[in-house]
């Protein structure tokens, strides 16, 4: 069974420009050490335009950045933002994976309808008894 229109507009959240462009974003970060994961920070904003607090909180918290230590003896005094992923490792043999994931979605289907919509017509005026 086919989902609404508007069902749907609901679930993809995102912010909507003048234009019609529909752009929405979310973020993510992991650590793996030897295959577990050992550190994670998301944030997801389906839609800007109507942010909530908690949203924002975790933005700001995704841009204080994030320190993962393995291993004794490790020590870091940051002198400015982190605004990434710093790991510092005092072990050998380690098997360390870091995945950052950006995912943006553009909803431009009704751009696209819109310009179909206007070829559609451009093509009919033009085929139409007494066009040029």
């Amino acid at each position: 069974m086919a989902v609404s229109a508007e069902r749907l507009d609901h679930m993809r959240g995102g912010f909507q420009l003048p234009s019609g462009l529909v752009l929405s974003f979310g973020i993510e970060r992991l650590v793996y050490v030897n295959g577990t994961l050992v550190a994670q920070a998301s944030v997801q904003i389906p839609d800007v335009s109507a942010m909530t607090p908690e949203q924002a909180q975790d933005l700001a918290e995704m841009k204080q950045g994030m320190l993962v230590q393995i291993g004794g003896g490790n020590t870091f005094a940051p002198s400015g933002a982190v605004d990434g992923v710093v790991i510092q490792n005092t072990l050998d043999g380690q098997d360390i994976l870091t995945l950052t994931t950006l995912d943006v979605g553009v909803g431009t289907l009704g751009m696209f309808q819109h310009l179909n919509a206007n070829a559609a017509l451009q093509d009919a005026l033009n085929r139409a008894p007494g066009s040029p």
